[in-house]
C-alpha cells in the first residue's frame, strides 16, 4: 500500500499545481512539505504517467501536415497556412499574411535582412507587415539585381525601400541587371562601387528572405520583359532544373544547375545563402511543388511558408 500511498500524494500536488494553478511555494505550505520535495513530486507526476502533455491545434492550423514536411524533407520549420482555394493569387495572400507575422514577432535589433525582390508573395509579405518600433534592423540588402524592362525595375526598390522603412533599417540597393548580356559585362558591373558595396554585405545578412522559382518564369517576370530566351529555358530544363532560388537553379534532389546563365546573374549565390543564420523561403501553388521540393532538399532553407494544397503534394511527393 505504500506506492499508492505515494502516487495519491503526487496526485494531489499535480492537480494543485495544473488544474488549480497553486504556485509551488503554496502547495508546499499547504501541505507541509518542501518546495524541493514538491517540484521533485510533480517531476514524478510526469514520469508516472498522472500528467499527460496534450496539445490541440487550433482549427485552421495544420500541426501535422507541418510535422510531416519537417520530417520528410529535414526541415527546421515549416508553417502551412489555411488557404480556401488552390489558385495562385489566393494562395500569395494567405503566406504573406502568415510570413509577415514570422517576421514581426522574431525580427531581432539589429538584423541585416536579405531580401529577393522580385517575388510577388514577398511583395504580399511586406504589405502585411506593420512599422517596427521595437526591434530594428539595420540594413534591407536587395539580394537580386533588376530585370527585364529597365522601367518596371522600381518594383524592386519600391520592395526594398519599403520593408527597410517598416524594419527601420537602411536601404542597401543592387541598381544593375540581375542577368546581364555576357560574363563580361558582370565583371563589370560588379567592378561599379555602389554595386560592390551591396554584394559585400551578402556575408553579414542575417536572415534571408526568399521566393522559389519554377523553371519557367512567374508572370511577374514575365512583365518585367522576359529575361529568359526559350533557349535558356530548354537548356535548364536540359540540364535537369526544376527551380530557382535568386536565378540559381537546382534539380529535384536539390543539386546545384550550372548552366553558361549561372555566370551572368548579379545576385546571391546558394553557397552564400547557406552561410547565412536564418533561410525563409516563402512559396506554394501546384506549378511550383516539383521547385520547392527540390528547394528544400538542398538544405539551405530553415523556414517553409506555404499553403495547405502545397504542403499535401510536397508530402505525397516526398512519399512517393
Amino acid at each position: 500500500m505504500g506506492r499508492i500511498n505515494e502516487l495519491r500524494l503526487i496526485s494531489r500536488v499535480a492537480q494543485m499545481y495544473h488544474i488549480e494553478h497553486r504556485r509551488q511555494a503554496d502547495i508546499a505550505k499547504h501541505l507541509r512539505l518542501s518546495q524541493a520535495t514538491v517540484s521533485r513530486m510533480l517531476k514524478r507526476a510526469e514520469a508516472e504517467d498522472i500528467v499527460r502533455t496534450t496539445v490541440i491545434p487550433p482549427a485552421g492550423t495544420y500541426a501535422e501536415m507541418e510535422g510531416a514536411l519537417r520530417e520528410r524533407f529535414n526541415l527546421p520549420e515549416a508553417i502551412v497556412v489555411e488557404c480556401s482555394e488552390d489558385r495562385d493569387g489566393a494562395i500569395m495572400a494567405r503566406i504573406g499574411e502568415a510570413a509577415a507575422h514570422l517576421l514581426e514577432v522574431t525580427l531581432a535589433p539589429g538584423e541585416i535582412i536579405g531580401v529577393s525582390s522580385w517575388s510577388q508573395t514577398i511583395f504580399k509579405t511586406v504589405e502585411n507587415i506593420h512599422p517596427q518600433k521595437s526591434a530594428q534592423a539595420k540594413y534591407v540588402v536587395q539580394t537580386l539585381g533588376g530585370m527585364g524592362d529597365p522601367s518596371v525595375q522600381t518594383h524592386a526598390t519600391q520592395l526594398t525601400t519599403r520593408l527597410a522603412r517598416l524594419t527601420g533599417a537602411e536601404p542597401k540597393l543592387l541598381p544593375v541587371q540581375g542577368v546581364t548580356s555576357s560574363r563580361e559585362a558582370r565583371l563589370l558591373m560588379m567592378a561599379d562601387p555602389f554595386v560592390r558595396e551591396t554584394v559585400d554585405l551578402f556575408g553579414s545578412i542575417s536572415l534571408a528572405i526568399v521566393g522559389i522559382g519554377a523553371v519557367e518564369p512567374s508572370e511577374l517576370l514575365a512583365r518585367s520583359g522576359n529575361i529568359f530566351s526559350s533557349r535558356e529555358l530548354a537548356d535548364l530544363a536540359e540540364a535537369g532544373a526544376v527551380g530557382d532560388i535568386s536565378l540559381r537553379f537546382f534539380d529535384q534532389k536539390g543539386k546545384t544547375v550550372k548552366t553558361p546563365l549561372d555566370e551572368r546573374v548579379i545576385g546571391i549565390s546558394l553557397d552564400e545563402l547557406a552561410r547565412v543564420d536564418r533561410v525563409v523561403a516563402l512559396a506554394g501553388g501546384e506549378k511550383k511543388t516539383a521547385a520547392i521540393a527540390g528547394a528544400l532538399r538542398i538544405g539551405v532553407i530553415d523556414t517553409l511558408v506555404t499553403d495547405k494544397f502545397t504542403a499535401q503534394r510536397l508530402i505525397d511527393l516526398a512519399a512517393a
